[in-house]
């Protein structure tokens, strides 16, 4: 299609039709050129390309990989970008994950999928974009593509039943939500029934970022200058460059100090972004949540990230941040993403093959623990030829 001929080019970008316009690339951290260029200058290139070469037959699982459609760019006031890759769920999608050797992508649904839509809308939206993946992508490309299903949030107790529609007919992993629901946490007891539903169903709940609320965005973010209005610096400051990240984190912790865990000790969380910069404040959290929780959870505050939480590497192919991921959580809760399309898949994986760690570690981030967690198992990829991006 021409983009002249574009149906949907009469849609403005404002706050709310930003991100799918800009976010390609954006919060994608170091690229591996960056980071091979690092490893020269300090005399570490030679190993980390024996390293590679050794762990180029590494399978990998993408926990993080989104998709919409135009129907869902539409509803969300998006402006739709033929080239962003999101809604192709076809060859040049699956042609991506052969080169980069990434053996699953699990789909999800672009922020905030249909959690901010009301009524039968919102649940009828959801179980469409539920079922197209089945019908679609995941019947066409047999073990390539699994999902996350899609929750129409605004009503808690038919998201639960869709949750356990999605997952016990159609095979979905979980679920993921963006961000908050209107100005709620999942805390909320509102959503219990989602909470409890997981738990029973033993399928996580990926929380990924969302759009700040309009009351918090004034706040905090909406300082922009009217000379650099068209390069959308408040609106990146609310998402990736910062706002996303502090969200998540907040949120996390309010499920813990709310008792959450306590009330469903089996429900497991995913985040992603490497953890959402937790472990950057991992010992600044737990020591001085510690000193207030004593007697109000059952557990000691720091348990519930080991018990509860899994950490993905999603956007982030930096090192020194994943050694500080592994500081703090075990190996056996972090898996691996790429965050597709709005990072490169093949940045990624090769990143992730130059790694130093032990092989046995490597295949827990890279593909057990996702195995593990979600019951399935890693299918071969066709013979291709895996090479460092250069």
């Amino acid at each position: 299609m021409k983009s002249n001929d574009n149906p949907l080019k009469h849609l403005t970008m404002g706050r709310r039709g930003f991100l799918a316009g800009t976010a390609v690339g954006v919060g994608a951290g170091l690229s591996t050129p960056a980071i091979a260029s690092a490893a020269s200058s300090s005399g570490t290139l030679d190993k980390t390309s024996d390293i590679f070469r050794r762990d180029r037959d590494l399978p990998f699982i993408g926990t993080e990989e989104t998709f919409s459609t135009r129907e869902l760019m539409v509803l969300n006031d998006r402006l739709f970008l033929e080239d962003t890759g999101l809604a192709e769920l076809g060859p040049r999608r699956l042609g991506a994950m052969n080169k980069a050797g990434l053996n699953v992508q699990i789909l999800s649904a672009h922020t905030p999928g249909v959690q901010n839509v009301r009524g039968k809308k919102g649940i009828d939206f959801a179980y469409r974009l539920n079922k197209l993946l089945i019908d679609g992508p995941m019947a066409k490309y047999p073990g390539r593509f699994q999902a996350f299903a899609t929750l129409p949030l605004q009503n808690p107790e038919a998201s639960a039943d869709e949750l356990e529609r999605s997952v016990r007919d159609d095979g979905f992993l979980g679920c993921l939500v963006n961000g908050i629901i209107g100005k709620k946490f999942l805390d909320h007891p509102d959503f219990e029934p989602v909470l409890a539903r997981s738990e029973a169903l033993g399928k996580p709940i990926y929380i990924h970022p969302g759009l700040p609320p309009d009351d918090v965005f004034e706040i905090y973010y909406s300082n922009m200058r009217p000379e650099f209005q068209k390069e959308n610096q408040d609106q990146v400051l609310s998402i990736s460059a910062y706002g996303w990240h502090q969200e998540v984190v907040t949120h996390i912790v309010r499920m813990i100090t709310s008792g959450v865990f306590d009330r469903h000790p089996e429900l497991q969380i995913i985040i992603g972004h490497m953890g959402e910069g937790l472990p950057f404040f991992y010992k600044r959290i737990v020591e001085k949540m510690s000193e207030v929780t004593g007697k109000s959870l059952a557990k000691p505050f720091e348990q519930y990230f080991h018990d509860n939480f899994y950490v993905t590497t999603s956007a982030f192919p930096q090192t020194e941040l994943l050694d500080l991921v592994l500081k703090y959580i075990d190996v056996d809760r972090v898996m691996f993403a790429t965050d597709y399309p709005f990072a490169d898949m093949k940045v990624q994986t090769d990143w992730f093959r130059g790694v130093d760690l032990p092989r046995k570690a490597k295949e827990k981030i890279a593909f057990r623990n996702a195995e593990k967690l979600f019951g399935m198992k890693v299918p071969h990829l066709p013979t291709v030829r895996t090479t460092p991006v250069k």
